[in-house]
């Protein structure tokens, strides 16, 4: 099964496939016996840092890679980046200790989900894996704009899409990443980038939800986004958003 697959194995019935990641043994095993009495999930595999994640993820190709940010050597935020470059399909939920943890946010550019506590209740753990595996995000919108506002001045630059660190040849709705769209989707796009809902959107275009359901569903395939969170980065990376606007 590929990473990419989760979604159609829920719908089969077939089980969400969980790689965990985490340099203490401990707090693996805590969460394999969380999730083995978990109808619907199997943990297929362990890694005790961001290189055995990124080989055992290209062995086993897990419907979501549970990933501990801070590790020594390759930390979650590198194993994420090249998890993600190798199948782009790849689900990573990121494991932090603090809620306000930009090295959790910095893992969310790098393309994951969304985070999670880990003293988080085993039925949000749980949650939270169905979530991700289903192609949803397990943090929101607005919640992973606030959070880019706190730690935009601090997120270590992707240098993987040239949007960041280096000049881009474009900013805001101009940015060549954002070519495809037309000029609606354009503002869709800016709109998902300040971590609207679809009625928030509906509202502010006098447009049924329905219709703006479309039109995010168009912007998230054009640019090729698996969740509304990542939208919410991407505008970050393009200018489209801007801290405090």
């Amino acid at each position: 099964m590929s990473a990419g697959a989760g979604a159609a194995a829920a719908a089969h019935g077939a089980p969400v496939r969980v790689l965990l990641v985490d340099d203490q043994a401990l707090i693996r095993m805590g969460f394999r016996m969380i999730l083995a009495a978990e109808d619907g999930i199997e943990v297929v595999g362990e890694a005790g840092d961001g290189a055995q994640a990124l080989a055992r993820a290209r062995e086993l190709r897990p419907d979501v890679v549970l990933m501990d940010v801070r590790m020594p050597g390759t930390d979650g935020i590198a194993a994420t980046r090249a998890i993600l470059a190798e199948d782009p399909r790849a689900k990573v939920l990121i494991l932090t200790t603090f809620d306000l943890d930009e090295y959790a946010f910095a893992a969310l550019r790098s393309g994951a989900s969304g985070f999670l506590l880990k003293d988080a209740r085993p039925a949000d753990l749980v949650a939270a894996i169905r979530s991700v595996a289903r192609g949803d995000a397990a943090v929101s919108a607005r919640v992973t704009r606030r959070m880019l506002d706190l730690f935009a001045d601090r997120l270590p630059d992707d240098p993987g899409d040239g949007s960041a660190g280096g000049a881009p040849s474009g900013t805001g709705t101009d940015h060549p990443r954002l070519a495809a769209l037309t000029e609606r989707e354009k503002e869709m796009f800016a709109a998902l980038g300040e971590g609207l809902s679809n009625a928030e959107i509906a509202q502010r275009f006098t447009l049924s939800e329905a219709t703006v359901k479309t039109h995010v569903g168009r912007v998230l395939g054009k640019l090729g986004l698996r969740d509304r969170v990542q939208a919410v980065v991407l505008a970050y990376e393009t200018g489209v958003a801007r801290p405090g606007s």
